[in-house]
């Protein structure tokens, strides 16, 4: 599992500052299952992925799908248990807390960096 932060690329802010990133297909085929739930200031990166379900989990998410270049094209938002969405053209899918997309200013168009921290 990796590290990192979340900055959106044209004003370099930090969206958000804890963010882990799954970096093989067990850790994504796992996602958030069986893990500690995520806080506001928290998100899940999973990278490919162009599809993510909620089943087995006990609460809602906001599900930011990212194209080739970070760049949002599709925000899913208050996706709850037991549900499934999907965006095909995804290269990537950021995962929050339910309500933090819109709270983080988080919407279509912006590039959203990666950025790994450094131990």
């Amino acid at each position: 599992m990796l590290y990192g932060q979340v900055i959106e690329a044209e004003s370099q802010r930090c969206v958000l500052g804890h963010v882990l990133k799954a970096n093989n297909a067990w850790e994504r085929a796992r996602g958030l299952l069986g893990r500690t739930r995520l806080n506001e200031k928290q998100g899940f990166w999973l990278e490919p992925c162009p599809s993510v379900h909620t089943f087995g989990m006990r609460y809602a998410l906001d599900i930011v799908f990212l194209d080739k270049d970070s760049k949002v094209i599709k925000v899913v938002e208050n996706l709850k248990p037991l549900r499934f969405a999907n965006c095909f053209s995804a290269s990537s899918t950021l995962e929050l807390l339910a309500g933090q997309a819109g709270s983080l200013g988080i919407k279509s168009g912006m590039q959203l960096i990666w950025k790994e921290e450094l131990s």
